[in-house]
């Protein structure tokens, strides 16, 4: 179901789904999404994560630059070629979010969350997929207060040379967290996944940061090809685990 939320400079677009069986309050999860935008793929995932026990919210992380439907990839992600041209169209938009415009935005997104009907007061949890990995560590170590699970897929740069890498801030971080690395990731290649693994242990947090041999960049997203089945259903064992243990144990 598509909502509305007032975020830092407009209106934003986000997908919310609920369990179709489960009755009462329920913990509640920020999913953010990839760099091709809210669409079927995603909802997919958003409605599996749901069907766990909790209520998922998905925003449109780029309103700034339009609708969901004016950013949904307009060519056929499962061939090569139309991946590569989604991506022309789409990274331009990743750079443009800078951490300035997202921790604001991510103030909007946590707000919105509490207030959905249904979602239970207490710890939420958080997962993205490829850029939205970086968006989901950052919303951990910027409301460590509320979130006790983190999770991070076929995510880059999570640990770079740069002022603003997300890995300076773990800790900041109370949640546990989950990372599931892509194999020969140029955006997150072995040493950045090292230096990830060095500040999380640094930081005392309880973690898994693995990378999933021969999954590529992408490996969850169905529409396109990169879409690997074994790893994307690693994924979802480990994350669920992860929620369950972290928001209902």
């Amino acid at each position: 179901m598509p909502i509305e939320i007032p975020a830092a400079e407009g209106t934003a677009e986000a997908l919310v789904a609920r369990p179709s069986t489960a009755i009462g309050p329920l913990p509640g999860v920020i999913l953010y999404m990839d760099a091709f935008g809210l669409r079927p793929r995603i909802q997919e995932i958003v409605q599996r994560i749901a069907d766990w026990g909790y209520v998922v919210l998905a925003p449109n992380v780029f309103y700034r630059e339009g609708s969901m439907a004016e950013l949904a990839p307009a060519v056929d992600m499962s061939a090569q070629e139309g991946r590569e041209a989604a991506g022309k169209a789409a990274f331009p938009r990743v750079g443009r979010l800078t951490p300035e415009k997202a921790l604001q935005d991510i103030n909007a997104w946590v707000s919105a969350l509490a207030g959905l009907n249904g979602v239970a007061p207490g710890p939420i949890g958080t997962t993205g997929y490829c850029m939205g990995a970086r968006l989901a560590v950052r919303t951990a170590t910027s409301h460590a207060d509320v979130v006790a699970a983190c999770g991070g897929f076929h995510g880059g740069g999570l640990a770079t040379d740069g002022p603003d890498s997300p890995h300076l801030k773990l800790g900041n971080a109370r949640a546990r967290f989950v990372f599931g690395h892509a194999d020969n990731d140029r955006s997150m290649a072995p040493d950045a996944v090292a230096r990830l693994g060095e500040a999380l242990q640094a930081a005392g947090l309880e973690a898994s940061n693995e990378i999933y041999a021969g999954a590529p960049h992408g490996y969850t997203m169905a529409d396109t090809s990169a879409f690997n089945p074994a790893a994307t259903e690693r994924h979802f064992q480990e994350l669920q685990a992860l929620l369950d243990t972290t928001l209902k144990g």
